[in-house]
């Protein structure tokens, strides 16, 4: 994972995560650091030059012929066939895979161990539901995207692109994707919660497993119950995002 940065300083804010095998442009270049957009979700931010593989256009133009696949657990084991080490790739990432199972980034070739990529089965929102789980109990971590360390658009975002789907990053955008459910009764399984605060923005969001259930990145990834007000919280039973609006995008 890359960290995406507010500014060109190790010391700087958390933007976001750039996972194994996404593309980037790079906008500004200095010393150390690239000032990159990325062509998943266009955020922007500022990432370490080192962490980075700039391709050739051929190289580039390989990579585009071969089949795109997404890891769909939470960590894959690969090998880098040069020196058999272990690289563990983060749920989400992007691998292109040749005939024989290997797959090429830069100069260094990697094979997948027991690979779990793209899912045999029909996208349903009980995939959703599969895929989400596999994060219960994550820490929650501001900008992050994976097992270690994730927020809660961050979950959705990782989920839905899993399956196919490609989500902008923040709640705030994500809301503006899907059809509106007029009634958390009507809601199903895989359907987005939206939750805002007192001046009316979009600050959170999870998944529903029903019209009573969510998973969501509070503190944690956890499943809690939820009503028409609102998440109540398992702990203290009190009441801690509100909920504006549910989408459903399946």
């Amino acid at each position: 994972m890359v960290p995406l940065r507010e500014s060109d300083s190790e010391r700087s804010e958390l933007y976001s995560q750039l996972l194994f095998g996404e593309k980037v442009e790079i906008i500004e270049t200095r010393e150390r650091w690239l000032f990159i957009r990325s062509q998943s979700d266009n955020y922007r931010g500022w990432v370490d030059r080192k962490m980075v593989d700039i391709l050739t256009s051929t190289q580039e133009e390989y990579l585009d012929k071969l089949s795109k696949n997404i890891i769909q657990s939470p960590i894959q084991q690969v090998l880098k066939t040069s020196s058999l080490e272990s690289v563990f790739l983060p749920g989400g990432s992007i691998v292109h895979i040749d005939k024989t199972g290997d797959f090429v980034i830069g100069e260094d070739t990697f094979h997948l161990k027991s690979p779990e990529i793209n899912p045999p089965q029909e996208l349903s929102g009980q995939r959703i539901l599969f895929l989400a789980k596999q994060y219960l109990n994550s820490p929650y971590l501001w900008g992050g995207k994976s097992i270690f360390g994730i927020d809660c658009s961050g979950l959705v975002q990782v989920v839905y692109s899993m399956c196919g789907i490609q989500l902008e990053r923040d709640a705030s955008e994500q809301v503006e994707s899907g059809q509106v459910i007029d009634f958390l009764s009507e809601s199903m399984a895989g359907d987005l919660a939206f939750f805002e605060n007192p001046e009316g923005r979009i600050i959170h969001v999870g998944i529903l497993l029903n019209s009573h259930q969510i998973i969501h990145a509070s503190g944690w990834v956890k499943i809690e119950n939820i009503d028409s007000q609102g998440i109540i919280s398992s702990q203290t039973g009190e009441y801690t995002h509100t909920l504006r609006i549910v989408k459903r995008l399946l």
